[in-house]
C-alpha cells in the first residue's frame, strides 16, 4: 500500500494491502566446508551443530554441510532428560536444535563426561560458559570480547580449515615431543644401570666427569632438530592420548637393553682390546653416543625404520654428531679431553654391535608399541 507522503505508519492503515513477495535471508554455507567436515571426519573428529534455531532450520543446515543423518535432539527433551541420559544420547546426536543458552554447557558436560575431548566454537556472550566449560574454548576475531576472553584460542580466520590444519600440527607436535621422552628416559634409565654397574667393577671411573658432560651435551644437540622431523600418517590418523604407562614401559624396556651392549663393550674393552684407562674412557663414550643417537631412527616410528623418512635436519645432526664423536680421539682436543687413541679393530667391533643394538631396540619396540599404536 502508498502511504504517499505519511511519515508514519499505523495498524490501522494495514489494511487493503497488495502481497508484492516474501523478502528472504540465505547465508550459504563456506565453500569448501563440506571438504573440510570430510577431513575432520577421517581425523576422528566430529562436527556437532548446537543452535538455538529451529530444528527444521537446523536439519536443513546439517544437510547443507554433509553431516550424516541422525535424530536431532531439542531444547525441550533436553529439558525432560536426566544428566546421565543426556550422556548416553549425546555421541548419537550431531544437531542440537532450539537450544537455549544454558544448555549448551550442560550438553558439553555430557559429552566430556561420555568420554569425548570436546573443542567449543562460539562468538556471542551466552557462549562464555560454555567455551570455559570446553576443554579447548575457541572463538573468532569479530566475536564480543567476553567470549574472546573466555577462550583459549581465538582464530583470525573464520574457516573450519584452520583448525583443521592446527590439529595436524598439534598431533605432529605431539608425536615429535613423545620421540623425544621416550629417547631421553630409556637413555637416562640405561646410563644409570651401566654406569652404576661399571663403577662397582672397575677400578676406576667409567667415563671422566667432563667427558660426560661432552657426552651429554652432544646428544641433546642430536634432537634439537626433533621438532622438523616427520611423523608417519598411520599416527595422525585420529587422536591420540598421553599414556604414562606406555613412557614406563618404554623406559624399563629399553633402558636396560642398552645397558647389555654397554656392558658387553666394557668386557670387549677390558679383557679383548685389553685397553689403559683412557682408552676405555674413550671406547664407551664412543659407543653411547653413536647408540643414544643413532636409536632415534629407531624409535621415532612406530612402524619400519627403513620405510618411514626422517626429515632431512634430523638425518644431518644425528650423522653429525656421531661424526664428531668418532673424530674426537683423534683430533687436537683429544688429549685435554682425556681421549685417546683406539685401534682399528675397536670400530669394527663398534658397527656390529650398533647394528646389533639397533635391531634389539627394533624387536623390543615392535611389542611396546603393538597396544598403543594398533
Amino acid at each position: 500500500r502508498d502511504l504517499g507522503a505519511a511519515s508514519q505508519c499505523t495498524k490501522e492503515q494495514e489494511t487493503a494491502m497488495t502481497f508484492l513477495g516474501y523478502l528472504t535471508f540465505y547465508d550459504p554455507p563456506k565453500p569448501g566446508i563440506v571438504d573440510t567436515i570430510r577431513e575432520l571426519r577421517r581425523l576422528g573428529i566430529s562436527l556437532k551443530i548446537i543452535t538455538g534455531d529451529s530444528r527444521l532450520v537446523a536439519a536443513n543446515i546439517s544437510r547443507q554441510v554433509g553431516l550424516a543423518p541422525a535424530p536431532i535432539l531439542t531444547g525441550p527433551e533436553i529439558r525432560q532428560m536426566s544428566s546421565e541420559a543426556l550422556m548416553e544420547r549425546v555421541n548419537g546426536a550431531d544437531v542440537f536444535a532450539e537450544v537455549e543458552p544454558n544448555q549448551k554447557e550442560r550438553l558439553l558436560l555430557a559429552l566430556r563426561k561420555a568420554g569425548n575431548v570436546v573443542g567449543y566454537l562460539g562468538d556471542g556472550i551466552n557462549d562464555a560458559p560454555s567455551l570455559h566449560s570446553a576443554d579447548v574454548g575457541i572463538s573468532v576475531d569479530n566475536a564480543v570480547d567476553v567470549a574472546k576472553e573466555a577462550a583459549d584460542f581465538v582464530l583470525l580466520h573464520q574457516d573450519l580449515d584452520v583448525l583443521k590444519k592446527g590439529i595436524l600440527e598439534g598431533r605432529k607436535t605431539f608425536a615429535n615431543t613423545l620421540k623425544y621422552v621416550f629417547m631421553a628416559t630409556s637413555a637416562n634409565f640405561g646410563n644409570m644401570f651401566s654406569m652404576a654397574g661399571a663403577s662397582a667393577i672397575l677400578p676406576f671411573l667409567p667415563m671422566l666427569p667432563a667427558q660426560i658432560l661432552l657426552n651429554n651435551f652432544l646428544y641433546d644437540l642430536a634432537q634439537i632438530t626433533i621438532p622438523s622431523d616427520n611423523v608417519d600418517p598411520s599416527f595422525m590418523r585420529k587422536p591420540r592420548r598421553w599414556d604414562v604407562a606406555l613412557v614406563r614401559n618404554f623406559m624399563v624396556g629399553i633402558g636396560p637393553v642398552s645397558s647389555v651392549f654397554d656392558f658387553l663393550t666394557f668386557a670387549a674393552l677390558l679383557f679383548w682390546f685389553r685397553t689403559s684407562e683412557p682408552q676405555f674412557h674413550t671406547g664407551w663414550f664412543v659407543e653411547s653416543l653413536a647408540t643414544q643417537t643413532l636409536v632415534l631412527f629407531i624409535i621415532r616410528t612406530a612402524g619400519n625404520p627403513l620405510r618411514s623418512r626422517p626429515s632431512k635436519p634430523l638425518i644431518a645432526t644425528v650423522l653429525g654428531i656421531v661424526a664428531v664423536g668418532l673424530i674426537l680421539p683423534v683430533s687436537p682436543l683429544a688429549t685435554t679431553l682425556g681421549f685417546a687413541r683406539l685401534s682399528p679393530g675397536y670400530y669394527v667391533f663398534l658397527t656390529a654391535v650398533t647394528a646389533l643394538y639397533l635391531l634389539s631396540v627394533e624387536i623390543a619396540k615392535r611389542i611396546l608399541f603393538r597396544r598403543f599404536f594398533r
